[in-house]
């Protein structure tokens, strides 16, 4: 790159203002992928959290489900009582420009599925574990999805600034070395070739006053 531009102080300022830009874009890069890391980490926590829960949630729930068969049966007509769900609403918000999807629960379980007269303690429980392990999963699939998106974000954004750092960066700083090197030998050449002429001048004057 270097070579290939003119060393001329026109170029020279418009090297340094690309080099100024492509050091600012680093620094936003930069933020932005420390911001993206800060909450991916922070959504691992939470998922990890929920899925300890899920697995405490689902025991629990196979646990009454258990005890409620024993008590009363296999429960597959109570359980074809309880209507199918299709209350999950998704839409999205941006972090740092990452498309984040976020997932809107709106179901509401009816409070006594399959009746009162038909059904114990045992299997109300296990229904609303159940449906406590639903939420969750619902929160658990939501935060993983996330977790996707922000990763794939954060691969781009270091793509992006290992590019600015490691290539862009280092070949405007070598050319505007070059070219700040040759102008300064112009320079030198310059100021030795006017210290020529000017001797020239100082010798050729003396000379010109004894003949006058």
């Amino acid at each position: 790159m270097a070579e290939r531009i003119v060393a001329t102080k026109s170029n020279l300022l418009r090297l340094k203002r690309t080099l100024a830009l492509a050091q600012n874009g680093y620094e936003l890069l930069d933020r932005k992928r420390n911001i993206l890391i800060r909450e991916t980490l922070g959504m691992i926590d939470r998922a990890q959290d929920i899925q300890m829960r899920i697995r405490q949630t689902y025991q629990e729930a196979y646990d009454a489900l258990r005890r409620s068969n024993i008590l009363l049966g296999i429960v597959d007509e109570i359980a074809a009582s309880v209507p199918l769900d299709d209350s999950l609403r998704l839409s999205g918000r941006s972090v740092m420009g990452v498309e984040i999807p976020s997932v809107r629960d709106e179901y509401v379980p009816p409070s006594a599925p399959g009746g009162f007269h038909r059904t114990d303690v045992n299997l109300d429980v296990a229904y609303l574990k159940f449906n406590e392990a639903r939420q969750l999963t619902v929160q658990l699939a939501e935060l993983e999805s996330g977790v996707f998106r922000l990763a794939e974000g954060i691969r781009k954004t270091q793509k992006r600034a290992n590019a600015l750092k490691n290539i862009m960066i280092p070949r405007y700083t070598e050319a505007i070395a070059v070219i700040t090197e040759a102008l300064s030998e112009k320079e030198r050449e310059e100021f030795a070739r006017q210290k020529v002429i000017k001797k020239q001048l100082e010798t050729r004057n003396p000379k010109e006053e004894n003949g006058g």
